[in-house]
């Protein structure tokens, strides 16, 4: 058999990239916030920052805050018809 070559990231080029004008130092403010149980959220990638990031696959996916774990919050989402939980680091996070 053919072994997939290719880890986490494979094939995401456009997907995890930064625009222009985001470029630069990581905002404390974002890396920090705080989100309570039942808040609505937005998946969004901080491409530099690969702690408790969600596979690409999810990304821009909505959900909502289930719960939290040390620095991280449990987001479900829903995927076709299953609802998963994610652990998701609150940089990676964004407000609805």
């Amino acid at each position: 058999m053919a072994q997939r070559t290719g880890g986490f990231r494979r094939k995401t080029r456009h997907k995890l990239r930064k625009n222009k004008k985001e470029k630069g130092k990581i905002s404390i403010r974002k890396y920090f916030q705080k989100f309570k149980e039942g808040d609505k959220v937005y998946l969004k990638a901080e491409p530099a920052v690969q702690k408790g990031m969600y596979l690409p696959r999810f990304h821009g996916k909505a959900g909502c805050i289930v719960k939290k774990q040390g620095e991280c919050y449990y987001v479900k989402i829903k995927d076709g018809k299953k609802e998963k939980n994610l652990l998701v680091h609150p940089i990676h996070l964004k407000r609805t």
